[in-house]
């Protein structure tokens, strides 16, 4: 899973590529747990992830949820591939992907 995390002074992006599976599964707990510590805003970017699995989707609604609790913002910016895997998989959506931009 290439990733590129960039901190900015009102949030946080992180930018995921390629195949993100379980097995990246741990790599991005770590980092979603980082950023709900931190109390920053966060964006997602997810618009160059081909494939995308129910762990990490997973993942993703665990920290929306959180963030949610703590009035912290996570949008994102799902691929094709994400979105649909999302409704496959039977959620609404990615977390934060109908929200504009930070």
């Amino acid at each position: 899973m290439p990733v590129s995390i960039a901190q900015h002074e009102s949030h946080r992006l992180i930018r995921l590529e390629g195949r993100v599976t379980i097995a990246s599964s741990g790599e991005l707990k770590s980092l979603l747990l980082d950023w709900i510590a931190s109390g920053k805003n966060l964006q997602v970017d997810l618009e160059r992830t081909e494939e995308i699995d129910l762990t990490v989707l997973q993942l993703l609604w665990a920290a929306g949820r959180d963030a949610a609790e703590r009035g912290i913002r996570m949008i994102s910016g799902p691929s094709e591939a994400a979105e649909r895997a999302a409704r496959d998989a039977g959620f609404d959506g990615i977390p934060g992907s109908a929200t504009p931009d930070v």
